[in-house]
């Protein structure tokens, strides 16, 4: 019993930023791993971000190291994924998902999962 809402999508230009919010509700935030995924239309969905429930630990795909940066702020129950210097090709829809016990990158772990937010990145 877990809800997530993501916010922060929209359009932007090739090389801009988004910061992309995703808040929880109905359980207890601080227990859960968290990460952010994308689905490119074409392509199956891929893990971008994870990051720890305590938020030490944190895990990127080679492809955005150095331009996007998962975040969490138990007290808020919110997590973050910054987006910098955005590429036409990362053009997505872009999960928030929760998983109990330790952080990963495999979709089918996780327990719970946002409706999607629609980044689109223009050349």
């Amino acid at each position: 019993q877990v809800q997530l809402v993501e916010s922060g999508g929209g359009l932007v230009q090739a090389g801009g930023s988004l910061r992309l919010s995703c808040t929880a509700s109905g359980r207890t935030f601080s227990s859960y791993a968290m990460g952010w995924f994308r689905q490119v239309s074409g392509k199956e969905r891929e893990s971008v971000a994870a990051i720890s429930w305590g938020g030490g630990t944190t895990a990127y795909a080679d492809s955005v190291k150095g331009r996007f940066t998962i975040s969490r702020d138990n007290a808020k129950n919110t997590v973050y994924l910054q987006m910098d210097s955005l590429k036409p090709d990362e053009t997505a829809v872009y999960y928030c998902a929760a998983k109990r016990g330790l952080f990963g990158t495999i979709q089918s772990d996780y327990d719970y999962w946002g409706q999607g937010t629609q980044v689109t990145v223009s050349s």
